[in-house]
């Protein structure tokens, strides 16, 4: 089975954007295509985009997909007229006709899902680096100019999920799905705590490495990025 995120403006949702799709038996969440719906797109294995009547939103929301750094793999619905329209720099993994049939949309969906998971075996580094910072995923340790942090396993989870997504901001919620776990049930000032905890560890010198997004939750800064947006800030 397979967990998808829909987005499609059609008011009869996945009836009418690829009705082969409602024969199968995969998890479908159906959300407005607008750049707010991908909050939550981190948790699926397939986006799929309807483009039959909007190419040109659709086109847009598939290039955010992209620039958001989302790794889920896309896959865009059209009708055969639109294919002229689609070129490499949109960004989608894949294209299928809204009139395909549910063989067709069985094995396009499970390709993309079995490579998406392939893919992120493969590129899992045992050591991550971002600037003075490894994080030994293998060894689960942290060094920071060559000093090594203690961190509890929950903190050095935390670290290593956001420097593995740098510059993607996640919510509290995410972060306690993702690194806590579904069968989590205790409340996002958890997040809030590790948050402080690790920033505590890490330094004043360092602290900034994780960022706050008001109203939103917490990401990962990398320093080259940081001091480029502190010197135009600067010159203004």
């Amino acid at each position: 089975m397979v967990d998808l995120l829909l987005l499609t403006a059609a008011p009869g949702g996945s009836q009418e954007a690829l009705p082969a799709l409602g024969l199968l038996a995969h998890r479908v969440r159906v959300v407005p295509m607008e750049a707010s719906a991908l909050v939550d797109a981190h948790d699926v294995d397939v986006i799929v985009m309807d483009g039959r009547r909007d190419l040109v939103a659709a086109r847009t929301t598939c290039r955010l997909v992209r620039a958001t750094g989302l790794e889920v793999p896309l896959l865009l619905i059209l009708t055969e007229g639109g294919l002229a329209a689609v070129t490499g720099e949109w960004g989608v993994d894949d294209l299928i006709l809204d009139s395909a049939g549910p063989a067709e949309v069985e094995a396009r969906l499970r390709l993309l899902a079995e490579r998406s998971k392939q893919s992120r075996f493969e590129e899992t580094p045992d050591e991550i680096e971002s600037g003075d910072l490894v994080i030994d995923a293998g060894g689960y340790s942290v060094r920071l100019r060559g000093r090594t942090l203690d961190l509890t396993y929950k903190e050095f989870e935390l670290l290593k999920h956001l420097v593995q997504h740098p510059g993607r901001v996640f919510t509290r919620a995410q972060l306690l799905q993702e690194v806590w776990g579904y069968d989590y049930y205790g409340g996002t000032r958890t997040v809030d705590v590790h948050v402080r905890r690790l920033r505590a560890k890490l330094g004043t010198e360092h602290e900034a490495l994780i960022g706050t997004v008001r109203n939103v939750g917490y990401r990962f800064e990398p320093q080259k990025e940081r001091w480029g947006r502190d010197a135009s800030a600067l010159e203004q």
